[in-house]
């Protein structure tokens, strides 16, 4: 299965195009406002509102075999853990050697911004070279999956 938290997630047309390839049950777990999917495959799964209740829900049912997207530090380390494969949006996979780095810069980045109010900017823009990257990503983190079963 393939569960996406999908909450501001720029690659849901992509991950469900994946899965429909595969075969594969897809997740789309948020707090509402998706459009609805005719795909039989796909699950729209809506949370309540409150800090984490989707990466809870995804937490609590990935495990091996299973692909998690996010880009959602905690919730990726939370499911590298229970053998679950795990990519980013932008295609980089989150696996137990880069995890606690990932955890540990996102950590440093949070105090950084508290200790300087007039720190300014997000991250990067989402380009078509990271979708191009999650795409592949996908694919091999699907593939590897189905191997594990």
């Amino acid at each position: 299965m393939i569960y996406v938290d999908a909450d501001a997630c720029p690659v849901k047309e992509e991950a469900e195009r994946v899965a429909t390839r595969h075969g594969l049950k897809i997740f789309f777990v948020s707090n509402g406002g998706l459009r609805p999917s005719q795909n039989p495959l796909v699950e729209m799964v809506i949370v309540p509102d409150g800090p984490d209740v989707a990466d809870m829900w995804i937490a609590e049912r990935a495990g091996p075999g299973d692909v998690v997207v996010t880009g959602d530090i905690p919730l990726a380390a939370k499911c590298v853990v229970t053998g679950a494969k795990v990519i980013k949006h932008n295609g980089e996979p989150l696996t137990e050697s880069n995890v606690r780095e990932a955890l540990a810069m996102r950590d440093l980045m949070a105090d950084l911004r508290a200790s300087d109010p007039f720190r300014q900017g997000g991250g990067k823009a989402f380009t078509k070279a990271d979708r191009s990257r999650f795409l592949d990503a996908l694919e091999r983190a699907v593939r590897a999956a189905k191997g594990m079963k």
